[in-house]
């Protein structure tokens, strides 16, 4: 039997479980890598995606390569089949092990493959949770609630335990971790690199594409080796960490990345393991005393929200990126993909960086893109197929249950308790963003009214019967009938002439 190993684009890791089942074998073993052209063409990829993809990739073969194993890299090519086919058929493979993708579409993919051998998925590794091990959590749940999966994560794997019980008393310091940006903050600076020769030639390679693409190839200063992304984590935790959590929801004009761990590209693709980097703070917790409140703000985001996302997306119904609660049709605005053409200043400074960098934070996603799109009333399969072109540390897993639950709450309910939608308040108190803005965070009518405000009090009265159900969400609805009638209609007047601009 001849084994070969066919690597995808986020498994980037020597450990992963096609590569362990071959490690008894010296690396004496055919391994290859493909660039699918038409992979991404699927949607218009930011340019840094692409050339953090193709370089970690890239860089990455060579890494295999020098350890011993057989490797056969494929730039560029048509499709992945192609030279999956003649590559097995030269070397007379007999079985092809594959990791299991993140993504079901790839899963299909591999389902589809017609090929001269045996293909083999091996379970994948890159996550704490398998997703066997949490559809049998939430099999015995009625509701598949964050809070207790991240509790029952915390026990299994005992991260910031004292025996049966959290470090501190608590397993939460969310109100700690909500503090808004308010006097002159002095973020540390975030670890970037220089591209090398590979990284350049890529991004070249990627400027030259003849297909629709996003965003700005330069500069890039995403880590693209291990090797790097470990001294990113080592750079958080030593620099940025103790002060992470009260100001993580924090937005502010030039601060791109505020005290943000910039990890998630990595963990994405396969150059760090959550594991790894929850160890990596909760040591720092007991060798430095760091701030619990950080620590555990920081692990929560890994060990409870990334892998919540990763299962509940395996866990759902295969209709579930199609799920329209509020049957919200409006298309995607121009500004999407233009940032110059909203005069809406905290779109325009989150789009703008979004251009030049594929990156926002946590809130910027939440409580600026994906809570317009909410009161606005977009398409929830628009909004996510934006998301999943723009955004570096974008996957199917990732931005599914994201946008569709937590962002747009189109699945019902599923993930979130209520809908995450609010008015330009909650952006007037955690940014700056309001203070250098046409509109006024405080008129909801008249001509300077933030759009924030009229949707959101549009989308409340129009969805009003669907949310009173929400328990959470009674008191803000009997603000409704506060409002005078002729304020309500201007409301309604002006969300309708919004969308027919």
């Amino acid at each position: 039997m001849t084994v070969g190993v066919w690597i995808l684009g986020d498994q980037l890791w020597v450990d992963q479980a096609a590569l362990r089942t071959c490690a008894d074998q010296d690396q004496q073993t055919f391994v290859i890598l493909i660039e699918s052209r038409r992979h991404v063409q699927e949607r218009p990829y930011h340019r840094q995606k692409l050339v953090l993809v193709w370089s970690a990739m890239r860089h990455f073969a060579a890494e295999l390569q020098n350890a011993g194993w057989l490797v056969t890299y494929h730039e560029q090519a048509g499709d992945f089949e192609a030279p999956l086919r003649a590559w097995v058929q030269a070397n007379q493979i007999t079985e092809l092990r594959v990791m299991e993708p993140s993504d079901r579409p790839f899963a299909h993919l591999i389902q589809s493959l017609d090929l001269p051998c045996e293909i083999a998925v091996i379970p994948n590794n890159h996550f704490l949770w398998s997703t066997d091990e949490f559809t049998n959590w939430a099999r015995s749940r009625k509701r598949l609630l964050m809070e207790g999966f991240y509790r029952e994560g915390r026990r299994r794997f005992q991260i910031l335990m004292d025996g049966d019980q959290p470090i501190g008393g608590r397993w939460n310091f969310d109100q700690e971790n909500r503090k808004p940006p308010r006097g002159k903050l002095n973020p540390p600076k975030p670890l970037w690199f220089e591209p090398d020769e590979i990284t350049e030639t890529v991004i070249q390679q990627v400027k030259a594409l003849n297909i629709p693409t996003y965003g700005n190839a330069e500069p890039f200063r995403w880590a693209v080796t291990r090797q790097q992304a470990l001294q990113v984590l080592d750079h958080f935790i030593q620099t940025r960490l103790s002060t992470f959590g009260p100001y993580q929801d924090g937005m502010v004009t030039g601060e791109e990345t505020m005290w943000h761990s910039l990890l998630s590209p990595y963990l994405n693709l396969g150059l760090l393991h959550p594991a790894a980097a929850i160890a990596a703070a909760e040591s720092a917790f007991h060798e430095h005393s760091l701030n619990l409140g950080s620590v555990e703000g920081f692990i929560r985001q890994i060990a409870g929200w990334r892998e919540y996302m990763h299962g509940l997306y395996h866990y759902v119904s295969d209709d579930y990126p199609n799920r329209n609660g509020f049957n919200h049709t409006h298309p995607l605005p121009d500004f999407f993909w233009d940032a110059d053409k909203t005069d809406m200043n905290c779109l325009h400074q989150t789009l703008k960086q979004l251009e030049r960098t594929g990156y926002a934070h946590h809130i910027q996603r939440l409580m600026v893109l994906s809570n317009f799109a909410l009161i606005s009333g977009l398409s929830p399969q628009a909004v996510e197929n934006w998301f999943h072109s723009v955004f570096i540390d974008a996957y199917d897993w990732v931005m599914q249950t994201n946008v569709i639950g937590m962002g747009l709450f189109a699945d019902g309910g599923v993930l979130a308790s209520k809908p995450y939608a609010a008015s330009a308040n909650y952006i007037n108190k955690m940014s700056d963003y309001c203070r250098q803005c046409v509109y006024n965070p405080r008129d909801r009518t008249g001509e300077h009214a933030c759009p924030f405000n009229f949707f959101y009090w549009n989308f409340l009265e129009r969805h009003r019967s669907q949310l009173k159900s929400q328990g959470r969400m009674s008191f803000i609805l009997n603000n409704l009938d506060k409002m005078a009638s002729e304020e309500l209609q201007e409301i309604r007047q002006r969300a309708a002439e919004w969308h027919e601009c």
